[in-house]
């Protein structure tokens, strides 16, 4: 028995945004909210299909939707029936799109991406802006991120006061809840409080996450992870990092800085990761680590520093040659990660982890071998083999995903806000 392997589409065919969920969620959502967002994911929904999903009388979907309804959040349209169907069309629910507007941002080496999406989700607009390879001061980030934001809004007609929440995510350890970015390759310091450095800029409210949280957010809401109860997303580019779904939603830890997958060790006293400790799983696999490698491999003692990204595409090709050395590179690296793998199947027992970054690119990091290694180092008796998938998104979905963390926030506050106010 091995680990199953599916190279399966990031797109999904199903209409609206969100966790597909039946019944009700928990957490202490209300049902008002609850009714909303089943709306919002299933695209469209009669006020029986309510009923049914939430398993709530007739009487309490009426009355929840006619408030929903008044507040400006669904409206009523027509249900499309099948051919052999009679009688009156149905009245199907919508969300109302222009009910309110969220940014999400990536923060990026190389480049920032941002996003725009309405109440419903759809994409309103996106912009990007060029960014460095070097670590740079929290201010200079924050210029950055300004730029960003105001080339968005102008490409897509919007002012600051009609954005309800914005989301940004960048790699790094993250305080979720207070918005400080503990420790981050980005930047120069540590314990840098970017939450209260947004609010001298602007009006609008921000939430703050690591960037592999938002990646996983895209998947929950967006992508396959849609209709999965629980699953894991890893993710590998310029460093390692970790998602996890349980029961439908994000799961950050007691402090909110769990997941940190790159930085457990693999290890004792190995390679220096960036974050200045020894033997982390991502001093074994992101960019820089066998970049690092690679220049001894293919002898590249050149006065001037090629960039990573040549670096290891010329490694990539000379492996796919046969040269010896740089093969072995990739083949370690791949080992390295069916050991991290087997850790996550070992700790949290999902039915599926999802494998995305622009290194997936590389085959040899998701080879049978790789698979099979995982599955060896793998405690199995009695277990389901973990499905692996491959998912080449591009870097607009992380933007999406960090959209999709503006959109929860805001929908939080404002329906079920509204009902505590009632």
């Amino acid at each position: 028995m091995s680990a199953s392997l599916a190279n399966v589409s990031a797109t999904q065919p199903t209409t609206g945004c969100g966790p597909l969920l039946t019944g009700a969620r928990e957490g202490g959502q209300t049902l008002r909210q609850n009714a909303f967002e089943y709306v919002r994911a299933q695209g469209q929904a009669t006020r029986t299909d309510i009923t049914q999903a939430l398993g709530i009388s007739a009487g309490s979907a009426t009355t929840l939707t006619a408030d929903l309804i008044t507040a400006g959040f669904l409206k009523e349209v027509q249900s499309p029936q099948k051919e052999s169907s009679r009688g009156r069309p149905r009245v199907a629910l919508t969300v109302v799109p222009d009910a309110g507007y969220v940014i999400g941002i990536k923060l990026a080496f190389k480049r920032h991406i941002a996003v725009m999406i309405d109440f419903s989700g759809n994409l309103i607009a996106q912009a990007d802006l060029p960014s460095g390879d070097v670590r740079r001061p929290v201010e200079q980030l924050m210029d950055e991120a300004e730029a960003l934001i105001h080339k968005l809004l102008a490409a897509s007609g919007k002012s600051q006061t009609d954005i309800c929440t914005v989301g940004i995510g960048l790699p790094g350890i993250i305080d979720h809840r207070s918005g400080v970015v503990v420790w981050s390759a980005m930047i120069t310091t540590r314990d840098a409080n970017l939450a209260d450095l947004f609010a001298e800029r602007f009006t609008m409210p921000v939430v703050l996450d690591n960037d592999a949280n938002m990646l996983t957010l895209a998947e929950l809401w967006f992508g396959q992870g849609r209709s999965m109860s629980s699953f894991a997303v890893v993710t590998i580019e310029s460093g390692v990092g970790m998602g996890l779904v349980l029961d439908n939603q994000l799961y950050r830890g007691a402090n909110g800085l769990g997941l940190e997958l790159g930085h457990t060790k693999v290890q004792l006293d190995g390679a220096l990761c960036r974050c200045g400790q020894r033997g982390c799983l991502e001093a074994y696999l992101a960019d820089y680590a066998l970049s690092r490698e690679a220049s001894t491999a293919l002898d590249h003692a050149s006065p001037t520093p090629r960039a990573p990204e040549h670096t290891l595409e010329a490694l990539f090709q000379q492996a796919k040659a046969g040269h010896t050395a740089a093969e072995t590179i990739f083949r370690r690296a791949g080992r390295y990660l069916s050991l991290g793998l087997s850790n996550v199947v070992q700790l949290f027992d999902p039915a599926l982890i999802i494998l995305s970054g622009e290194r997936m690119q590389y085959d040899y990091l998701y080879a049978e071998t790789v698979m099979d290694e995982m599955h060896k180092l793998t405690l199995n008796e009695g277990r389901k083999p973990c499905k692996i998938a491959i998912h080449a998104w591009g870097d607009l979905v992380w933007a999406r995903g960090a959209a999709a963390l503006a959109l929860s926030h805001i929908t939080t506050r404002m329906i079920a806000g509204e009902a505590r106010a009632a």
